[in-house]
């Protein structure tokens, strides 16, 4: 088996878990009154706290403010603009849910998501995230590895890539229901098997200590730290592996700018603009924030790189 080094910050690059946690109850509190967050509907998106342990990896950059993780989203069933999610989320009920693990699998499985999340080690992750749009935040996760689950149901000889698929809820998901024509639902995407078994990627349920709120992806999201954003599919049902390489859904709308690798990579532009610098979310005031350079594999090369060994990252993008 490989192994992993993972670069560890120094003590004092850390923001301590009480100082985020206060942050996060007075942005919360304020959030509540915000538009799409009153009406005290986010009951669920900040219930009980997630019992976790801190994760094999944390960013050293300070965690993005709450505000604005939850309030600058991309999730195209409630809406095309950054602030529908946060708008138009409040309806969507994430409990009760289940996760089906099927395919080429020696033990398939439905799994109730509540007694799933009991039964895993859970971890903080700080991660740094890139959005294909040009911006970025550093969002502390609450999940498991996804290797964890893939393993309990044992990949078959065959099995190349992993395919997940989201929930489909007109009645709770606006956008689905707009006539939006350059998408089609249920969202799908996917992974190859050993990006999926990387202990990097993860399931999350959670962030700052809290359970997903709706706009962020509840209850369940996939988060692949080194891939832009729209990777990151949310509200999923369905795991399966499979033997070819499975649809996605912007690759299958729009395939000469959204590739299946999805690597982040400052060498090789999105054909509408430049992918080599960031617009740094909420380090300069309420969604503002300076540029800096984009890094290759968004700083994780040294966990993800020699997956790549052999490959043109200019072709396979």
């Amino acid at each position: 088996m490989a192994r992993w080094s993972y670069p560890r910050p120094s003590p004092g690059e850390i923001t301590p878990r009480s100082v985020w946690l206060g942050r996060r109850q007075m942005l919360a509190g304020a959030a509540v009154t915000a538009a799409g967050w009153g009406a005290g509907r986010a009951s669920h998106a900040y219930g009980a706290g997630l019992h976790t342990r801190p994760g094999p990896f944390q960013a050293t950059e300070k965690p993005t403010p709450l505000t604005d993780v939850t309030h600058y989203n991309n999730f195209y069933e409630f809406g095309l603009d950054k602030s529908d999610p946060a708008t138009y989320s409040a309806a969507f009920q994430p409990r009760p849910w289940t996760l089906s693990v099927e395919g080429l699998v020696a033990h398939p499985r439905v799994w109730d998501l509540d007694q799933l999340i009991a039964s895993m080690p859970m971890e903080e992750r700080l991660y740094r995230m890139r959005c294909v749009e040009a911006w970025s935040m550093v969002i502390p996760w609450d999940g498991f590895a996804l290797s964890e689950l893939l393993r309990q149901a044992e990949p078959l000889g065959n099995a190349r890539y992993v395919s997940f698929e989201s929930v489909v809820r007109p009645d709770q998901m606006p956008g689905q229901r707009s006539g939006l024509d350059t998408l089609s639902w249920p969202y799908v995407e996917g992974l190859r098997l050993d990006e999926a078994m990387n202990p990097l990627t993860i399931l999350a349920v959670g962030l700052y200590g809290e359970m997903l709120p709706n706009q962020n992806g509840a209850p369940v999201r996939l988060v692949v730290p080194w891939k832009y954003g729209f990777k990151g599919i949310k509200s999923i049902t369905r795991i399966r592996l499979v033997a070819d390489m499975p649809p996605t859904t912007w690759n299958r709308m729009s395939p000469d700018e959204y590739g299946f690798y999805a690597n982040v990579n400052p060498e090789v532009d999105h054909p509408r603009w430049s992918q080599s610098s960031e617009r740094v979310i909420g380090a300069g005031g309420f969604f503002g924030g300076g540029r800096k350079k984009t890094l290759m594999f968004n700083g994780y090369g040294e966990q993800v790189a020699s997956m790549y060994a052999g490959m043109d990252l200019r072709t396979s993008y």
